[in-house]
């Protein structure tokens, strides 16, 4: 039997106390390919705005500058996203075109894209969570983790 405040519980199909692991419902795991990194990180922010259902206004069109230092392949991945989060979140832009390049340790981009008209799943940030960078069979591969 199971105790459980001084009560004997008989065990029957369904218990009367206990646990069990449940699937974690409050992540979402991207799977990402690539032939180098800028495409790695288009292709990443391409999955993030497909797990968010975003759609853009049509009609005006906005084009923005980011850019900042590259460290390692998982940083820039998570810095990335994280930075489009945050403008979707304070700015309202969501994005559908992108010009990345990375030389001599900076990261600069061209985003392309509009307000948003409409958002499905609430995408509240990137991970590290098991976050890897690496080499596959054709190019870079990684598997990222959001919380929504």
């Amino acid at each position: 039997g199971l105790l459980c405040n001084g009560i004997l519980f008989i065990m029957n199909e369904q218990k009367s106390a206990g646990f069990r692991e449940l699937d974690h419902t409050a992540d979402v795991e991207l799977h990402v390919w690539a032939p180098d990194l800028p495409c790695l990180l288009e292709q990443a922010a391409r999955g993030m705005f497909s797990l968010g259902e975003f759609r853009l206004k049509s009609g005006k069109r906005q084009t923005l500058q980011i850019g900042f230092p590259v460290t390692d392949p998982e940083s820039t991945l998570v810095n990335f996203l994280s930075e489009l989060l945050f403008l979707i979140e304070v700015e309202g832009l969501g994005f559908d075109n992108f010009d990345i390049n990375i030389e001599a340790g900076t990261l600069s981009a061209e985003l392309s894209g509009a307000p948003l008209e409409f958002q499905n799943k609430h995408i509240k940030a990137v991970t590290y969570h098991n976050l890897e960078v690496k080499q596959g069979p054709d190019g870079l591969e990684a598997r990222v983790v959001f919380d929504v």
